[in-house]
């Protein structure tokens, strides 16, 4: 395998390490830099539950009726124009 490195300040930290005595080469610092580095957890699949615990947490703190003045889309905040 053949990694190229484009960035010069990865390159310099990387020559930096091997010269400070504690890596035989480049290979040695990247596999310590892996070992080192908290594995990646895979992302969160999304299945709704997060909203269902969500709603669960909040379910009874207000009546059906409330929910519904709430929700309704009968209010209206329109004043009346006169055209005139």
């Amino acid at each position: 395998m053949t990694i190229e490195i484009h960035r010069p300040e990865l390159e310099a930290l990387i020559r930096e390490r091997m010269n400070s005595g504690g890596f035989q080469n480049a290979e040695d610092v990247i596999l310590q830099a892996f070992r080192s580095a908290p594995a990646a957890e895979p992302p969160h699949r999304r299945t709704g539950q997060d909203l269902i615990d969500v709603c669960a947490k909040v379910r009874g703190l207000l009546t059906d009726e409330e929910v519904d003045t709430l929700f309704s889309r009968t209010h209206s905040f329109s004043r009346p124009v006169d055209f005139e």
